[in-house]
């Protein structure tokens, strides 16, 4: 079996499209989930013409419009990005494990890989952590798990 495509041991996105789907719902968070994502893409050979960043209202949407778009066949990956931060009902639960099944289906559905960075967190102080902080950027590690399972994909 031929070794994934690297460049000094890095994946390579030169030549592949990507759709980053990113919820509005805290968008102070999500713009530097989306920013790192971004931003991995480029250092890793990708051009900003072959990323389409799609908004959406919250993380229950994620789902359908990753579904949509990974159905079009414009996309090689797809990275999901978003934050819910636990409020004082449940609605934390149910929409944190909607949209988690709904994202994990489109993978399974359509077989286009898809980057899960949606921060399901307690607090606004660990979104931050995770946007960028102490806890690194699960935008970015969302990036490189999409790029990754690609190019494992592709090897299969």
């Amino acid at each position: 079996m031929p070794h994934i495509k690297t460049i000094e041991g890095q994946l390579q996105a030169q030549g592949l499209k990507f759709t980053i789907i990113a919820t509005r719902f805290n968008d102070f968070i999500v713009d530097r989930l989306t920013g790192g994502a971004v931003d991995y893409l480029l250092r890793h050979g990708a051009v900003r013409e072959d990323i389409t960043i799609i908004r959406v209202p919250g993380a229950f949407e994620l789902p359908i419009v990753a579904s949509k778009a990974a159905k079009a066949g414009k996309s090689d990956a797809i990275i999901c990005v978003g934050a819910v931060i636990r409020g004082a009902t449940p609605h934390f639960d149910y929409v944190c494990s909607e949209a988690t099944k709904g994202i994990a289906h489109v993978a399974l559905e359509t077989g286009v890989p898809v980057g899960f960075g949606l921060l399901t967190t307690d607090t606004l102080e660990q979104s931050i952590e995770r946007a960028g902080s102490k806890a690194g950027n699960k935008g970015v590690e969302a990036a490189a798990a999409a790029l990754e399972t690609l190019r494992v994909l592709q090897q299969m």
